[in-house]
């Protein structure tokens, strides 16, 4: 095709007379208010095609089938979707459900978190966790204020014997101990050797929690507890306390790696509040008349004075004891004397 001419003489190639006269056509305002004849034709032709697309190239063609490819992608990816649900249906409900490897990770007790994954981590701490009757009433010799003051005091024990730092770091118990009646000739030689000497009769486990500080330590400052005091008119008209208390400790080894265990504790205990006139005894103490624990993750076999939690990748080797679920306090439990050499197997920590 031939160019076009200017008015000096000069001669345009095709693009420049496109393009200027695109710009007559869109409007701009130095285009020619009267085209030429050629310029008519090109302009004629230009609106017959389709627009360029953004690098100056034309577009595609108006009937050009653009979403075939995506619907080709789509089937493709439909496929390989197929294909895994048949190789690797296992790890199709993993995804879904959360089961997968990665499932325990999230439920592993961590330092800022010691109860995660726990029932423990619903439950109170320390001494909130103990309910303690809404209204004392006067039982045998006791007013019911005097019945108040002789919980509040029952309550102090638990505190004493098994939520003090000091004492679950493997101190001596003196603040529990003072409550305890001391002319109680049983209890009072269990007290005098069991530290000294612990042993299948004298076991100071049977009323105060203690770990060794060289073995471990306990995670965090709280202690998740959950149980009650009752009372009922005991012998000779004394006022009987009974405790129920579940006690849940995260611990985890001394100067070790990052394993956090949590050894839970169940306790009964049977205090009684007696009368001076009838039972020799001193003010604001208490006789023992039964003590009963349950205890998993706190070790086992032959006595040392503490809780042995079992560290370590070994601590599911044995399988020989019952299976047990820590957290049933539907279920009587009671142990009255050492661990022995059966480990009861926890259904949950």
């Amino acid at each position: 095709m031939g160019a076009g001419t200017e008015p000096d003489g000069s001669s345009r190639s095709d693009e420049e007379w496109e393009r200027f006269l695109r710009e007559s056509v869109e409007g701009t305002a130095d285009a020619p208010e009267e085209p030429s004849a050629r310029a008519r034709e090109v302009a004629s032709r230009l609106r017959a095609e389709p627009d360029r697309g953004p690098d100056g190239r034309r577009g595609a063609p108006p009937g050009r089938p653009r979403r075939h490819v995506g619907r080709y992608a789509v089937g493709l990816l439909a496929a390989s979707a197929l294909l895994f649900v048949a190789l690797a249906p296992g790890r199709v409900v993993d995804l879904v459900t959360g089961s997968g490897s990665s499932r325990p990770d999230a439920r592993r007790p961590t330092a800022q978190d010691p109860f995660r994954g726990s029932p423990a981590a619903a439950w109170a701490s320390g001494a909130a966790g103990i309910t303690m009757p809404k209204q004392a009433r006067a039982v045998g010799w006791m007013s019911a204020a005097e019945v108040d003051r002789a919980l509040t005091r029952s309550r102090d024990f638990l505190v004493a014997s098994s939520l003090d730092r000091g004492v679950l770091r493997g101190e001596h118990p003196e603040r529990a101990i003072a409550l305890i009646n001391p002319h109680q000739k049983d209890v009072q030689h269990l007290l005098k050797t069991a530290f000294r000497a612990p042993g299948e009769k004298n076991d100071p486990l049977l009323l105060f929690s203690r770990f060794q500080p060289a073995r471990a330590h306990l995670v965090g400052d709280v202690v998740k507890t959950r149980g009650a005091l009752t009372y009922r008119e005991g012998e000779r008209g004394a006022l009987q306390v009974t405790a129920d208390v579940t006690f849940v400790y995260p611990v985890a080894p001394t100067g070790g790696d990052d394993e956090i265990l949590r050894t839970i504790v169940r306790r009964e205990l049977v205090l009684s509040w007696d009368d001076p006139d009838k039972v020799h005894t001193e003010p604001g103490t208490f006789s023992v008349t039964s003590y009963k624990y349950d205890m998993t993750n706190g070790g086992c076999g032959t006595p040392t004075g503490y809780f042995v939690p079992p560290f370590g990748p070994g601590r599911h080797a044995d399988a020989s004891g019952e299976e047990v679920d820590p957290y049933d306090r539907d279920t009587p439990f009671g142990r009255s004397g050492p661990a022995g050499d059966e480990c009861g197997r926890a259904t949950r920590s």
